[in-house]
This record gives C-alpha cells, sequence and structure tokens, in this order.
C-alpha cells in the first residue's frame, strides 16, 4: 500500500472512529461492539506510529498523550465566564421577571428595537442546570484548539490536555447534517448554516459547557473504593472538578467524564439562545433542548416537570436555568456584578438535614458588629461537612427560638454559611440552655450597644482587637490594597507582636521588623516589604473601597468617584471635597441615598477616621489619579467613551480602567455628549446609534494608539 493509499485509509479510519464515538457518547447509540471499535483505534494506532508525517492533534488517537503538566497556564478569556444569581420559589422569579421587565422598558429606544413596543412581553428559554464543572472550548479551523475553567470569571487555567480524554467532547468539529431535518426551518435558516460551514473551515470558534461525572460512574467508582477499604466520594462534581485539574491527563482519562453544551458565544447570526441549542446539536454535542417559555407560569410547569424526573436523569442537576430568548435584548440587559441580568437559576429547595446545637459563639466583624453562629454537631448536606449556621442576630434567635442543645432543621442554599430554619422543640429534654447576646464584646470586653433603628449590636471600642484585625483584612485584600503575602495568619501575627494596630502602621514596616519573626524567613520578609512599598500607590476608588466605610463597597466607590468627576490630587484634597460636601448632596447622588449618604458624611466628619487619613498621607501613600499620572493623555481627560463589542488585547474591564486612569470617563449610554465610540468586533446597536450622531468611532488599533 502505497503512502497516498495509507493516508486515505488514516482519514477514512478517522471518520469512522468518530461516527461510533459520536453515536455512542452523545446519542447513547452503539452499533459495533467495544471490541470492534478497539480494533479501529488499533489499526489507527499502528498506522501513526509508521507514518507519523500522518498524525494530527484531532485524531481519536491523541485523546490521552503526553507527560504530565508541570503547573497550568492561565488563560484570559475573551468573553467573561459569568455565574449566576439563584432564585428559589415562584416569588422571586417573578421579583427577576419584574426587574428586568422594567428595565427594559425604561430604555424607549431598547424596547422598539427589541420588543417591538411596552405592550410585548419578554420570551424566555429554559434549560437544565447540570451540577457539573464549568469550561470553555475554543476551536480554530474547526480543531479543538484550547479549553479552559471559569476561574475568576475573566482569567481561568488551560486544561486542554485534560478536556481532549472527553469523548463527548469532539477533537474536530463537523456539521451533522441529518440533523438538519429534525429542526423547524427557522430554527437554522440558511444563513447560519452557511456561516456555520465558513467557520469551521476557517476561524475561531468558542464554546461552553459542564463537565460532569454521571450517577452511574460515581455509584461503580464509590463501590470500588469500598471494596478496596478506601474512603468514598461525597458528590460527582467534586470529582469531575478535581478531575480536570489533574497534571496528568492520565487520570482524568480514567474517571470517565462527560461533557454537556449550553452555550455558543461566537455570533454565526443566531438570534434567540435557543437556536444555539439546535446549533450545538448540529455540531455534534451534547444538548439539551429545553423549552421555550412565554411566561412565569410555563417556566415553572417546566420547572415542575423536571423536578418529577430529577431522579431519573443520569446525572446531577440542581434546578433549571432561565434566559431571555432573545439574545440582543439579553445583551443589552448587561449585567450586575458578576451575573448578567437577562439569566437566573431557578434552584430546588435546598437540601436540608438535622443535627444539634453544640454551642453558640459570637464573631465581631469589621464594623464591630457582633453576629451569633451556632456551632453544630458535624452533620452532610449534599456532600459538604456543615459544623456552622449562622443566626444573623438577637432578633433572628428569638424568633426561631433556638437553644444550646436544640435539634434543629439546617439547610443549605448556595450560600456560603448554610442557615438554620426550624426548631424541633418536640424533641428538646429540659436541659436546653437559652442564649444570650453578651453585654460585653467577647474578644476585647467593652460595652456592646445597640444602634437606634438597627438589629444588630456593636463591640463600643473603636480599637477592638478584632474590628481592628478585620479592618485590615479588608484593607488589604484583593480589590482594596492588594498586598500580596499580607493574609489573615500574618495580620493577627504582627498585631500580637505589636508591629501594626493601624493600616497606615502596615506602610512603616521594616524587612529588620519582620525576620525575626516566626513565619519570615530573609526572602519572604524582603518579598511582603516589597509588595507593601508597590501598593502605596493606588486608584482613587479602589482607596476609598479599602477605608472600609460601612455600606460603601467597591460599586459604590466608583460611583461616588465618577458621579462627582473627583479630581484630587492628594489625600488632603479628598478629606477637604469630603467635608465640603453637604449630606443632602450626598444623599441625591444616583445609587447613593440616605443609608449610604450618612455613613459616608459621618467617616469624614469623624475625627479619628481624619487622622487615619493623615496618618496614610504621612506613610507615602498616594491617590493615583489621572491628575498624578506621569503619561496624563490629554486627548483621552474629560472625554467620554463608550464601548461595545470585543477586543482582542484588553478585556472590557481593563480597557474601562485605562480610560479613567487618563482622565477620561466612560458611559453606557449612546447620547450627542459622547465623545467617542470604541468599536471592537460584533458591535452592538451602539455602534448604530453612534454613526448616526455622528459621535467618532474608533476601532481597536486607533484606540489602542490613543491609549499609549
Amino acid at each position: 500500500m502505497n503512502k497516498f493509499k495509507i493516508k486515505g485509509r488514516i482519514e477514512k479510519l478517522k471518520k469512522e472512529i468518530n461516527h461510533h464515538r459520536y453515536l455512542y457518547h452523545v446519542l447513547d447509540k452503539q452499533e459495533i461492539s467495544d471490541a470492534a471499535l478497539d480494533s479501529l483505534k488499533h489499526e489507527l494506532s499502528l498506522f501513526e506510529q509508521k507514518y507519523p508525517e500522518f498524525l494530527t492533534s484531532d485524531s481519536p488517537s491523541q485523546r490521552v498523550g503526553g507527560k504530565p503538566l508541570e503547573k497550568f497556564k492561565k488563560v484570559r478569556h475573551k468573553f467573561p465566564m459569568l455565574s449566576l444569581n439563584d432564585v428559589f420559589n415562584q416569588k422571586e422569579l417573578e421579583d427577576w421577571k419584574n426587574r428586568i421587565q422594567k428595565l427594559a422598558f425604561t430604555r424607549q429606544s431598547f424596547v422598539e428595537q427589541n420588543l417591538g413596543g411596552q405592550g410585548q412581553k419578554l420570551k424566555y428559554f429554559a434549560e437544565l442546570k447540570i451540577d457539573g464543572f464549568a469550561v470553555s472550548l475554543i476551536y480554530k479551523d474547526g480543531v479543538f484548539f484550547c479549553g479552559s475553567t471559569r476561574g475568576d470569571g475573566k482569567i481561568g487555567e488551560d486544561v486542554t490536555q485534560n478536556l481532549k480524554t472527553i469523548e463527548s467532547i469532539p477533537l474536530k468539529l463537523f456539521i451533522h447534517s441529518e440533523l438538519f431535518k429534525i429542526f423547524p426551518t427557522n430554527a437554522l435558516d440558511k444563513k447560519i448554516q452557511k456561516n456555520l460551514e465558513k467557520i469551521i473551515k476557517k476561524g475561531t470558534f468558542e464554546i461552553r459547557g459542564e463537565v460532569y461525572m454521571a450517577k452511574r460512574v460515581f455509584k461503580k467508582i464509590n463501590q470500588e473504593r469500598l471494596k478496596k477499604g478506601e474512603p468514598v466520594y461525597a458528590n460527582p462534581r467534586n470529582i469531575a472538578a478535581g478531575s480536570i485539574r489533574q497534571l496528568d491527563s492520565k487520570i482524568t482519562n480514567s474517571r470517565d467524564l462527560e461533557f454537556l453544551s449550553y452555550d455558543l458565544i461566537t455570533d454565526i447570526g443566531q438570534k434567540n439562545h435557543s437556536e444555539e441549542h439546535k446549533i450545538l446539536s448540529v455540531l455534534g454535542f451534547k444538548a439539551d433542548q429545553g423549552r421555550a417559555c412565554e411566561s412565569v407560569k410555563d417556566i415553572m410547569n417546566f420547572f415542575e416537570s423536571i423536578q418529577k424526573k430529577r431522579e431519573k436523569l443520569p446525572y446531577q442537576i440542581d434546578g433549571i436555568v432561565i434566559n431571555v430568548n432573545n439574545n440582543s435584548l439579553h445583551k443589552k440587559l448587561g449585567a450586575a456584578g458578576k451575573a448578567p441580568r437577562g439569566s437566573i437559576a431557578l434552584k430546588f429547595p435546598a437540601e436540608e438535614a438535622t443535627t444539634q446545637v453544640e454551642n453558640i459563639c459570637v464573631q465581631v466583624g469589621r464594623t464591630g458588629a457582633l453576629t451569633p453562629v451556632a456551632c453544630l454537631k458535624p452533620v452532610n448536606i449534599e456532600g459538604i461537612t456543615i459544623t456552622r449556621a449562622t443566626l444573623h442576630n438577637e432578633d433572628e434567635i428569638k424568633k426561631l427560638d433556638v437553644r444550646i442543645g436544640d435539634t434543629v432543621i439546617v439547610q443549605r442554599a448556595g450560600d456560603v454559611i448554610p442557615d438554620i430554619v426550624k426548631v424541633l422543640p418536640g424533641l428538646r429534654t429540659g436541659k436546653e440552655k437559652k442564649f444570650q447576646m453578651p453585654e460585653n464584646c467577647p474578644i476585647c470586653g467593652a460595652k456592646t450597644k445597640r444602634i437606634s433603628g438597627e438589629v444588630a449590636i456593636y463591640c463600643s471600642n473603636e480599637n477592638c482587637f478584632a474590628k481592628e484585625k478585620e479592618e485590615l483584612k479588608h484593607f488589604v485584600s484583593r480589590k482594596a490594597f492588594n498586598i500580596d503575602g499580607l493574609g489573615e495568619k500574618i495580620i493577627e501575627h504582627l498585631m500580637n507582636e505589636g508591629l501594626i494596630s493601624s493600616m497606615a502602621d502596615i506602610f512603616y514596616l521594616k524587612k529588620d521588623d519582620l525576620e525575626p519573626l516566626e513565619r519570615f524567613a530573609e526572602k519572604s520578609a524582603e518579598n511582603l516589604i516589597q509588595s507593601i512599598e508597590k501598593s502605596k500607590k493606588i486608584l482613587l476608588a479602589r482607596f476609598i473601597y479599602a477605608l472600609g466605610i460601612r455600606h460603601v463597597g467597591e460599586e459604590t466607590a466608583n460611583i461616588l468617584v465618577e458621579s462627582q468627576k473627583l479630581e484630587v490630587k492628594s489625600i488632603g484634597d479628598l478629606i477637604s471635597f469630603f467635608q465640603n460636601i453637604s449630606l443632602e448632596e450626598l444623599e441625591n447622588i444616583q445609587d447613593i441615598g440616605p443609608i449610604v449618604g450618612k455613613s459616608i458624611y459621618s467617616f469624614f466628619h469623624n475625627e479619628k477616621k481624619i487622622k487615619l487619613l493623615k496618618d496614610l498621607s504621612k506613610a507615602g501613600v498616594e491617590i493615583k489619579f489621572p491628575r498624578n499620572l506621569p503619561k496624563f493623555n490629554f486627548r483621552i481627560a474629560g472625554k467620554t467613551f463608550i464601548l461595545t463589542g470585543s477586543m482582542e488585547t484588553l478585556s472590557r474591564e481593563q480597557a474601562k480602567e485605562k480610560i479613567r486612569n487618563l482622565g477620561g470617563s466612560v458611559s453606557n449610554s449612546v447620547s450627542k455628549n459622547s465623545d467617542y465610540l470604541v468599536a471592537g468586533e460584533n458591535p452592538g446597536s451602539k455602534f448604530e446609534k453612534a454613526r448616526k450622531l455622528g459621535i467618532k468611532i474608533l476601532n481597536e488599533d486607533e484606540f489602542l494608539k490613543m491609549i499609549k
């Protein structure tokens, strides 16, 4: 057989093996035996070993291979991998629907373009929420190129080698044309088909979905572990997540994982999310076909039908996901924090278990608030061992009538700290003890106080050790000064040694102070001092957030900076600004309101807080505001920018930060007062509106030149 015929045979073998892989791992069908399929794979492997010039990365033989990795590389997501907010009942779902409908209808052009007027209703697409591990798959010219984890939503880890071991992830994309006839003609029109064929031949394609372990596989693994006398795994999701993060892909391969796709990121002309599921099926992915819904009632009917057959499904689910079906409208609704407004997860009722309250202890937070926490007899809920549950405040304890020694029902509903939802008084023995909130702080012994109109009780000591520790933890956290190496244990150690007691003390630390201490060697001491020095120059919004002003989070800090156009050159200027603005002016700032406004006003009229600010200034902390920056850009200063589409070199957040750092501002809406629109790939309707208004439009290269 000559090389031309050998190459042809290899291609036919690959096609045949992929066909049977698709039947078995995607459609749950089998046309030939496992032994026959193994024989085909063996023949392919022998040919590739003998003729390595014909070996390609999309060959079925390349699913497992290569040496174990030393570590995972970081991958920046072109489009952020957002998480979802949760709701747990019909009322919360109705509230979500009303919120986004109101938001849509307040934007008149939005309504006219997407809903056809105020009389129209939002339409939805509901699908299963797999309890798995989210990943992104990138295909280039139809071949699997890169797979990554969600990470923090912006940057994940490259786990391509491990994802290649999952048989339900195709290494090369094929259009399964026989499926076109299954779907209505309006679901996959000729334009989409043509674009799909084109981008598979040449282009980049991104798909997202969940890696999971089937229930049968999970059961089998635990049975084998029991036979060996090994502890069983808690739940399938944890194994799936751990398997994907193995540095040796052979371990991942042994776990028999599967993949279910749920999102098509690349725009090929699809108008609705429901179309994306059909396109994913045509490409050979497992994709839940879900259900199009016209109302909350339709969604609840779907939810209840899924709940009834939940246990019969081959994989674990913890609810359903509801998306606004219109992609353009979904995009325009935007995101709030790390969650898209146009999507929500409706979770099944929280898993509950009964246990006993062994004690009730009190924690002190950075604001001085005392929070009661129930210390529980360990109990397992959804594979997690629960030993603590929040009791929120004194009023909650009275409402529940919870006592030390009580048998209680604990629920875990997606919260970091579980809740006690009910006490079972019928199981009381008479030895249970009522709990009273302490009159003195459990840490410093100072008297506690209750502020009028609030349910929380506070430590009256401004210098309480616990309060100071929590303040310092917040001050050095990632979204504030971001001082690497200064974690909770190190902060506590330095406080115990008398080296720090306030935020300003951090900046006076020297290498000689740290080296004699336990936990520090010469190198670690040097690294921490360098990290502290590097953090001294900080953006204004991050500085305000770091101060720990009550009710002022990251978003509020940015609102203060942008809405008031704060142009301060120093901490002294910041003090002067806030001492000269009235309480009424603060309260009238959009999204601030009376509670937050009063908190900000009180902070900047508190002698101790002003002293702290002055101490930070003396310690060398500088506010990094455009007027201070050495590369201040006069082409950007004072200009308003709108961003649309995606850029290759910068994320949306990075572009915003650069504009703000150079004196410009960023707006979410196009108006005649806008100066520039930066258009990346796949720009939205803002592009056309800007063009009509005559606003200067910049492409990515032009924008990058401007910000240099």
